[in-house]
């Protein structure tokens, strides 16, 4: 048995689906899950994802060998000093959020010594949806999750962590905090801000039923992250807002730089943009084709 009592702090898609695989694997005896409403609670118990629940983040985190943090990171500085109160000797905790100075700087502050027990992650994972109804054993199957150990991170905390999401499927790989936070601000943060912006945008216009009922595949496919939590993208826009701000920055830049090529007719610097997309898309989408062969 990998874990003998696992407690889930926000039992939604990530928790749930880790939950689920874990389960699944024969890999975990007991699943405690804690959430705001007791009625998601009750549906994970139906589900099968959680052996038991509570209200009280307290009692849900007492006798747990592993603590996942499923929550939105806006919370997680509040929940804190909750989980750590109630840490047995030896516990480790963990998380799933998006960035991860904010989290770092929160755990620095209120675990003391307990701090070496925690190992940050990031599951490079999910879906549009949410909730543990949304939730799946097969989510991180072929999946990257990034952990960020520090300095001060306990070895055998960071090995349990990384066996944990090897177990369910996923390629573990470590990275600095502050390079997590910056590459995920490029590829994953700003993807989201420029779905959001686009629909919320079309949705203005007076004439947005048209546009939207001859929207084609192309439409769809890009502004399909649109219809993720805004909850959720709203607290990771301020957890990372210095990355975050530096990419919006650079993106401006770069649609100006296009526009700028309309507005004067040039032909060839327009096509010289559009080329360098292209040839970057098909190096990306050849990589990504080989990683999944590679992993069938």
């Amino acid at each position: 048995m990998l874990i003998n009592h696992l407690s889930i702090i926000g039992v939604g898609l990530i928790g749930g689906s880790l939950a689920r695989a874990l389960r699944k694997a024969k890999l975990v005896n007991r699943v405690t899950g804690c959430n705001r409403n007791e009625e998601t609670l009750k549906k994970a118990i139906e589900l099968g994802v959680i052996d038991d629940y509570s209200l009280n983040i307290r009692d849900a985190v007492a006798g747990a060998d592993v603590i996942v943090i499923g929550t939105p990171l806006a919370t997680t500085e509040k929940l804190l000093p909750q989980i750590v109160e109630s840490l047995k000797p030896g516990a480790v905790l963990t998380d799933v959020g998006s960035a991860k100075g904010s989290v770092v700087n929160a755990a620095r502050k209120v675990m003391g010594d307990q701090f070496a027990r925690f190992v940050p992650g990031h599951p490079i994972a999910g879906t549009e949806k949410s909730g543990v109804e949304a939730s799946f054993a097969e989510l991180f199957i072929d999946h990257r999750v990034i952990l960020t150990p520090l300095e001060e991170t306990d070895d055998k905390a960071h090995k349990l962590i990384t066996g944990m999401w090897q177990a369910v499927g996923a390629e573990v790989i470590d990275l600095d905090v502050k390079h997590h936070d910056d590459v995920l601000a490029a590829t994953s943060h700003l993807p989201h801000m420029l779905a959001y912006a686009l629909v919320d945008c079309l949705a203005g216009l007076q004439e947005s039923d048209e546009i939207f009922k001859y929207a084609a595949g192309g439409f769809a496919d890009f502004t399909r992250i649109a219809s993720s939590s805004p909850e959720m993208w709203h607290d990771i826009c301020f957890s990372n807002r210095d990355a975050l701000l530096k990419s919006l920055e650079l993106f401006s830049e770069h649609i100006n730089q296009i526009k700028d090529a309309i507005e004067k007719s040039d032909s060839e610097r327009l096509l010289e943009i559009f080329k360098r997309a292209k040839q970057a898309r098909d190096k990306f989408a050849k990589s990504r084709n080989q990683l999944d062969n590679n992993t069938e």
